[in-house]
């Protein structure tokens, strides 16, 4: 019974306090991001960024052409057999 009572103190201690040091890399990567060299902000992390970029836009126009051939396919008639 007595460790359920130290509960409280134990998780407050563990949020108060830092577990181990954290260095802030925010405005690293923020002058990284907003620096001026022509690219896109969203290829300028660099490979994986642009496959996951062109994945993404592969993926959407696939399903936006999937979805139009199935509004045009529903909307003419077909022939009963």
């Amino acid at each position: 019974m007595n460790h359920l009572l130290k509960v409280p103190v134990l998780a407050r201690r563990a949020f108060s306090t830092p577990a181990r040091r954290l260095t802030n890399k925010v405005p690293e990567a923020q002058k990284f991001f907003q620096a001026d060299n022509g690219l896109p902000v969203h290829i300028k992390g660099g490979t994986g960024d642009v496959v996951l970029y062109r994945a993404t836009m592969t993926l959407t126009l696939g399903g936006a052409m999937y979805s139009v051939y199935w509004l045009v396919f529903a909307s003419f008639p077909h022939k009963k057999e």
